[in-house]
């Protein structure tokens, strides 16, 4: 049997075939964004045999960081040690799942192992529920879990596949297609905002929501979303684009979609709207369409 090298998204049969090899890893990175606690309670009843949990708060986030947005990054030394506690190395293949379409926040878990510099690293489509549709094994407990290693070898974070206010700030008059926002219409043009303090978007951005990328709960197929993401960029190449949503959570699944589709490079906007609107300098737009 040949090696896995998935690097963006797995199936259910493709994983389930694969799930006693020893160079696996599992993360559940399952999180409900109204309830800090309520990932790590789901896991604690049952997830995916051998999985070591992934918290979107405490291991994906650091909510020590001030002026970042509502997920500020982890310290690449801190996630760094996390990942050796669960048993990765640089020769394994890690899947990411979380309870469904990988939004919340199985992307996330993967786009921090790739700028960790963590090739081997993909999201389960479809996520647990697709597990369970398809009636595979579940466990309650630790059992054949992965022993903890020292921490993953890494010079870092690859700072250029992250964005900062500061990187977006000075790009706000160029023409529009570099900036892509995965929040929902309605937050976007500034009609609703349920969670942050102010609302609307960057100048400039154009909306996508991470939603368009799904069906049935699974990614859509990579031609079809080539076919309507490639025109919003509007001629820019993937590697000028940057990616935001709220909290930098969902832009991950943004990112997800676009690699999926053969449009690989884009950066992500580590802190997004959240983190934009903490200087109240800077601009702020909302539209009607």
């Amino acid at each position: 049997m040949t090696g896995m090298h998935w690097t963006t998204l797995v199936d259910v049969p493709a994983l389930a075939a694969r799930l006693d090899d020893p160079q696996l890893r599992l993360l559940d990175a399952r999180a409900v964004l109204a309830d800090p606690q309520a990932g790590a309670a789901a896991f604690a009843v049952s997830h995916l045999p051998r999985a070591r949990h992934a918290d979107l708060d405490r291991d994906l986030s650091d909510h020590g960081v001030q002026g970042q947005g509502r997920h500020p990054l982890p310290s690449a030394v801190d996630f760094a040690r996390r990942v050796g506690e669960w048993g990765i190395a640089p020769e394994h293949q890690v899947v990411v799942y979380d309870a469904g379409d990988g939004s919340m926040a199985a992307a996330r878990a993967w786009w921090l192992l790739r700028v960790l510099g963590h090739a081997r690293v993909a999201v389960l489509d479809g996520g647990l529920a697709a597990w369970r549709a398809a009636g595979l094994p579940e466990s309650g407990d630790d059992a054949g879990a992965p022993a903890p290693l020292p921490p993953y070898p890494s010079p870092g974070f690859a700072q250029a596949r992250i964005a900062t206010a500061a990187d977006v700030l000075p790009r706000l008059g160029e023409p529009a297609g570099w900036l892509l926002d995965a929040r929902g219409a309605e937050r976007f043009r500034g009609e609703v905002e349920p969670i942050d303090p102010v609302a609307g978007h960057v100048p400039g951005a154009v909306n996508r929501p991470f939603t368009l990328n799904l069906r049935d709960g699974r990614f859509r197929p990579a031609e079809e979303l080539r076919t309507e993401l490639e025109p919003l960029l509007h001629g820019w190449a993937p590697p000028d684009a940057v990616l935001m949503c709220g909290s930098g959570v969902t832009a991950c699944h943004l990112l997800l979609a676009m690699e999926h589709a053969g449009l690989p490079g884009a950066r992500v906007f580590a802190g997004s709207w959240s983190g934009w609107i903490a200087d109240p300098s800077r601009p702020v737009a909302r539209s009607t369409q």
